[in-house]
This record gives C-alpha cells, structure tokens and sequence, in this order.
C-alpha cells in the first residue's frame, strides 16, 4: 500500500484521540457524581477518583507479568478472565436487573414517570403493550443471563 506507514501511523493517532475523548467523557460522569452528590471540590473529585481508577486497574496491568501465575477460575486463566466474568456474568446483569426493577416498580421510579420521560420529544412512543414485558419478561431472561454465566464458568470446575 502506497504511503502504508503514514496511514498506520494516522490511524493509530486517530485511534488515540478517540480513546481519550471517551475517557475524558467518562471520567466526567464520575467527577460530576461526586461535585453534584456529594458536594466535593472539582479538584479533590479528580484527585481521588484518579487514584481509585489507578489502583482499581493494578490487577489488569499487572495479569500477565507479576499476576501471570494467578488462575483464578481454574488452569489456563488470567486476571483479565476474572475481571470479565466480574463485569459480563455478575455487574452488567445485575445493573440491568436493578434499573429494569427500578423503572417498573411502585417503590422505584415507576412505570408512568418511567414513560413519561421515555415519551419526551418527538419520535416513536413507549409501547403500551410492553409494561407485561418489560414488568416481567424482561427481568426473568437477565436472571436466566446471570445464572448461565455462573453456570458456564462453575459447572465444569465442579465436573472435574
């Protein structure tokens, strides 16, 4: 390819760029947390957060050179195997369980405020029909997720 290493090297910076723009926006979600909940400083959120998110990515940096002999869910696993179970078959299951339970029950937000805000603006309207759905349905296939994938990761530790 003509200009090969020109094109690679832009698409790395490219790529670069937009790593950190989304890191910055999420990085921005945490500090605005912490100055509008709790009432801390712009500069003490930033501080703290970024020693927390220093100490809490220890574990990834360090899985494949000091961690390397770690194999916490059985031979021919790593740190970073942990990690993803922790994240795929327990925190994003359980969030989406939390926020399904949330916006349909009475002690939550609530179904109406729930469609309410969901209904704002012009565009396509939350369907009636999908209360049964989203109440029930819904909730029962994340539970199902969070199951299977405790059952994948633990059943063949448990057969052998």
């Amino acid at each position: 390819m003509q200009g090969g290493r020109i094109w690679g090297t832009l698409f790395f910076v490219f790529m670069s760029f937009a790593a950190l723009s989304t890191l910055i926006a999420v990085f921005e979600n945490i500090v605005s947390y912490w100055i509008d909940v709790h009432k801390w400083s712009r500069k003490k959120a930033v501080v703290i957060n970024i020693v927390v998110i220093i100490l809490l990515s220890m574990p990834c940096i360090l899985g494949f050179n000091l961690l390397s002999g770690f194999q916490p869910l059985g031979p021919g696993t790593g740190v970073l195997d942990l990690e993803d179970f922790i994240v795929s078959s327990t925190l994003l299951p359980l969030g989406s369980l939390v926020f399904l339970l949330f916006c349909c029950s009475k002690k939550g937000w609530g179904w109406k405020a729930f469609t309410t805000e969901a209904d704002t603006g012009k565009g396509i309207k939350f369907p009636s029909w999908a209360r049964t759905y989203v109440t029930y349905v819904l909730p029962i296939l994340v539970i199902v997720v969070f199951v299977m994938g405790y059952w994948n990761i633990f059943a063949p530790l448990l057969a052998s």
